[in-house]
């Protein structure tokens, strides 16, 4: 199992209202994805910002690839994310999965 990691901040004003478009957006492709094995996503609010950490859980880099497409490190982004990311980081981290309790 492969384990991708995407990370953005954004204003802590915006946070809840991103999360719901994170929801609609990269969230439910990654469900509609085949070799998906689930996500969590993680927030942590510091002073006037929220880092929002994206996990994902994949069969195989193939089934991230059919996600992302060919380049499967640079991160994917949506239309409206311009709106809330204070930048758009470019890439993303992937991790072989040793042991998951």
């Amino acid at each position: 199992m492969i384990t991708r990691i995407w990370h953005g901040v954004t204003p802590a004003a915006k946070a809840d209202e991103y999360y719901r478009y994170v929801e609609r957006t990269g969230l439910s492709d990654y469900r509609k994805t085949p070799g998906n094995r689930g996500v969590m996503v993680l927030r942590k609010v510091e002073k006037e910002k929220a880092h929002i950490l994206v996990v994902s859980y994949w069969d195989s880099m193939a089934a991230i690839e059919a996600f992302a497409g060919a380049d499967t490190a640079r991160a994917r982004y949506y239309p409206e994310d311009d709106n809330f990311l204070l930048e758009k980081e470019p890439f993303v981290q992937h991790y072989e999965v040793v042991e998951k309790a």
